[in-house]
């Protein structure tokens, strides 16, 4: 890297100076790394509004329970299934009259990953009346 002063006294110096064009780059590059949107990843799930007037509305006969364990493993009212088979449950459970209550229950050391495509599956299954159980168990986290 050779740098020009020069050749004579008086003579101008032919070389562009491209301090002032880099911190205009760096100024650019700074506002669109702060304008661009943070990407989030949520799976939108859209649960029951409550439209209770005074009276409580009837219990259901059956609730299924689903509890995501540590180890990832995905138990359907206690029985292990695998993600194929508690999409059919839930279709199954969306034909039934009333309509079941779903009870979601990770544990608290759950992977968020298994917890989010369960989520997803309830999501697509398009599934009503679902709560989250044991929220107490995070009490101390």
């Amino acid at each position: 890297m050779a740098m020009s002063a020069g050749s004579a006294e008086g003579e101008p110096m032919m070389d562009i100076n491209t301090t002032p064009l880099i911190d205009v780059m760096l100024v650019l590059l700074i506002m669109f790394i702060i304008t661009i949107p943070i990407q989030t990843h949520a799976v939108k799930l859209d649960l029951p509004v409550d439209s209770r007037t005074n009276t409580p509305p009837p219990v259901d006969p059956v609730k299924n329970k689903i509890v995501i364990e540590t180890s990832g493993q995905i138990l359907w009212n206690g029985a292990a299934v695998d993600e194929t088979t508690l999409r059919q449950y839930l279709d199954l459970t969306t034909t039934m009259n009333p309509v079941p209550e779903l009870h979601l229950q990770p544990y608290p050391d759950a992977r968020y990953e298994v917890v989010d495509q369960v989520l997803a599956i309830t999501k697509r299954a398009n599934v009503e009346k679902m709560g989250f159980v044991g929220n107490e168990q995070y009490g101390n986290f």
